[in-house]
């Protein structure tokens, strides 16, 4: 069963960072969640896979697949897929590389995944949504049905937005909120 806030306190205890920061968006930062320190913890990766299970249930349609930009997702996809299969459920993944590989299927998309198939991209942080929004242009390329995007933490700086205006609903485990912070003034 999920518990959310022991994954908050782990987050809290384990991710959270403060100082001066420059994110993978660009921006400039004062907080920064060092999200590889729960999903590669035991307790912590099993906990995120939990999670997202929990939400997977709340969509309309199961997918067929969740994946994710490699390295950040794969941990999480393992997860997810593996809590799946926990709980009696069937759900592959998929892994969306920045770069095709250079040699044998010289692909972007690895993993056990058909054109056609209905799909949730998975992200540990959102901030702005930009390395989600490349995922999800890989994999509509090789011929996945994107119907939405989950993250471990969404910072409230753009991404919910800029994913709202291409169609993709964002839902999220937490929010910056959900630790006492808030998001720039100019990202609300």
């Amino acid at each position: 069963m999920y518990d959310a806030e022991k994954l908050k306190q782990l987050l809290r205890d384990k991710a959270l960072k403060f100082g001066d920061f420059v994110l993978a968006s660009g921006k400039k930062a004062k907080y920064y969640c060092d999200s590889k320190q729960i999903t590669l913890h035991s307790a912590g990766v099993r906990l995120v896979g939990e999670g997202f299970l929990e939400l997977l249930k709340e969509e309309a349609a199961f997918p067929a697949a969740v994946g994710g930009m490699s390295i950040g997702a794969d941990p999480i996809v393992a997860s997810i897929i593996t809590m799946a299969d926990v709980n009696g459920m069937n759900l592959n993944g998929f892994l969306v590389r920045k770069e095709p590989k250079g040699h044998g299927t010289n692909k972007y998309i690895e993993g056990p995944v058909q054109p056609g198939d209905s799909v949730v991209i998975v992200e540990d942080v959102v901030t702005t949504g930009g390395s989600s929004l490349q995922a999800i242009a890989r994999a509509e390329a090789f011929g996945l049905k994107v119907t939405g995007v989950l993250a471990i933490l969404d910072r409230m700086e753009g991404g919910r937005e800029a994913f709202a205006a291409a169609g993709y609903p964002l839902k999220s485990l937490f929010t910056i909120r959900d630790f006492g912070l808030e998001p720039p003034k100019e990202a609300e």
